[in-house]
């Protein structure tokens, strides 16, 4: 299974970075998630700042483009295979530097790909 950074994740349960999180532990797949506030989802602490983290396959975005300028350093450190941003993440400015480095750049959304088994 793919190992996936939540960069974004909430405790609220109203809000898809919540919903991912549950989707992607149904589907098998190894999670870290980083996020703002303390807490944790289905058992698993929210990390904050940038934890160091190795062999992550995808980063799932779930922080708006005007917060993500703080974490490009560390998103192309951990030279993931992949970037999604799902809707309401997209950015050009990260995308383009994704690529650059050899990362793939998807604007999908990660539910919708673990329900088409696209993931």
């Amino acid at each position: 299974m793919k190992k996936t950074l939540v960069l974004g994740a909430t405790t609220h349960p109203n809000r898809y970075a919540y919903l991912a999180v549950h989707r992607l532990l149904h589907h098998g797949h190894e999670l870290v998630l980083v996020g703002i506030r303390d807490g944790e989802v289905a058992g698993l602490p929210i990390l904050h700042g940038t934890p160091e983290v190795q062999d992550v396959d995808t980063i799932t975005l779930y922080i708006g483009p005007q917060r993500q300028p703080a974490y490009y350093d560390y998103i192309l450190s951990l030279k993931p295979r992949r970037i999604i941003f799902n809707p309401g993440t997209e950015n050009p400015e990260l995308e383009e530097l994704a690529e650059k480095h050899g990362i793939e750049a998807v604007e999908a959304c990660t539910l919708v790909m673990l329900a088409l088994n696209t993931y």
